[in-house]
C-alpha cells in the first residue's frame, strides 16, 4: 500500500469514527463536538488537494511507506 492510499484510508476511518461519536442518532454518541473533528479532517483533505502537501503523507513516508504515483 502506498502512502497516499493509506492517507485516504486513515481519513475515512477518522471521518466515520467522528460521525459515529458526534451524531445524536448514533448508538455510540458521546458529544456533538466530535463533528468538529470531521470538519478538521475534511478541511485537511481539501487543503491537500489544492496544495499537494499533506503532513500525514510525509509522516507515513518517513515511517517507510513508498510514495504513491
Amino acid at each position: 500500500m502506498t502512502s497516499w492510499q493509506l492517507v485516504r484510508v486513515i481519513a475515512g476511518i477518522f471521518i466515520m469514527l467522528s460521525l459515529a461519536l458526534g451524531a445524536p442518532s448514533s448508538p455510540w454518541f458521546v458529544n456533538e463536538w466530535f463533528l468538529a473533528f470531521t470538519l478538521f479532517v475534511g478541511a485537511n483533505i481539501f487543503q491537500s488537494g489544492l496544495t499537494r502537501w499533506c503532513l500525514m503523507e510525509i509522516i507515513l513516508r518517513k515511517l517507510g511507506l513508498k510514495p504513491g504515483c
